[in-house]
């Protein structure tokens, strides 16, 4: 008997190893493909298609991509600084928030709570919030409408009301009772149990605020002040334009030599490996707090 449930379990084991090995490659294989055709030869491309080995591998891609390699740094630095400054202060400041909200003595909790779920079903608008960010606030074309605006999201602040009710409330009632006042209560004792969604709300965050780019859209006009989402995607409709003006046009033989020059499909692929590859980076870092974090947080109380 116990032979035979020994073998049952190995089946299980081999099938669910197999199972996970099928998706792994899955999840690799889109992700090599565009690496792969990032580097490949635009000739190559458009004889053989996407392939993972091509027969003919190039750099000319990238080339067009860091064409101007003093705005690509800077539009780098200024996405990694509003992202991490942005990522800072916003969780800091959430995380005082939430700790109020999972206090049982309270008064106001209920109140704010409701508050938080309001604002999470209706938005202010695009238009309102122009206004008051251009007319208002003044922060129109300037660094800090990349931060000020992204301080605060009521479902992350949730999160961590959540995750910080789901705490041992005696532990805390014992150090109150040692003297330890509120704020040195949140610092000494409630942030470091709350690594987990401290972790998976900055990654979060930092993801949000990496990827933008309807801030620049709409709010930038000075070049130096544009993210790389933004810059990446003004490359990509130049050249989308490119084609266009040449596709309309006959008799300009430049603009068609200009046209076959520019490599479309590999830097498409390598676009996306320069706004992603940081990113990828920085994952691996949080992964193992992201899955806990998240659904701790979101399940208790």
């Amino acid at each position: 008997m116990s032979l035979s449930r020994s073998r049952i379990i190995n089946y299980r084991f081999f099938i669910h190893l197999l199972f996970l090995v099928v998706c792994i490659i899955f999840f690799i294989i889109p992700f090599a493909l565009v690496i792969m055709v990032s580097f490949t030869d635009e000739d190559v491309i458009k004889e053989f298609g996407y392939q993972l080995f091509p027969k003919k591998l190039s750099l000319e891609a990238y080339r067009y991509v860091f064409n101007s390699p003093r705005k690509m740094i800077n539009a780098y630095l200024v996405t990694a600084a509003q992202a991490f400054l942005c990522t800072f202060l916003s969780v800091l400041l959430m995380a005082l928030c939430a700790y109020p909200l999972s206090r049982r003595n309270f008064i106001f909790k209920k109140h704010l709570t409701v508050f938080l779920l309001i604002t999470m079903l209706f938005g202010g608008g695009l238009v309102p919030s122009y206004i008051l960010n251009t007319q208002y606030l003044k922060l129109g074309n300037t660094f800090w409408i990349y931060i000020l605006p992204h301080l605060a999201s009521a479902f992350h602040i949730i999160v961590f009301r959540t995750y910080f009710q789901g705490l041992p409330e005696t532990m805390l009632e014992s150090a109150k009772l040692d003297g330890a006042s509120e704020l040195r209560l949140f610092w000494q004792m409630i942030l470091p149990l709350s690594t987990p969604v401290l972790a998976t709300i900055s990654f979060l965050v930092v993801l949000d605020r990496w990827n933008d780019w309807f801030t620049s859209l709409i709010y930038i006009r000075n070049q130096d002040l544009y993210t790389l989402q933004y810059l990446l995607q003004r490359i990509l409709n130049d050249m989308e334009f490119i084609k266009k003006m040449a596709a309309e046009t006959t008799g300009y033989e430049e603009l068609q030599v200009m046209l076959d020059s520019i490599p479309g499909e590999a830097m498409r692929f390598a676009l996306a490996i320069v706004a992603a590859g940081p990113m990828m980076v920085v994952f691996p870092l949080f992964q193992k707090y992201f899955v806990s974090g998240l659904t701790i947080g979101a399940m208790k109380g």
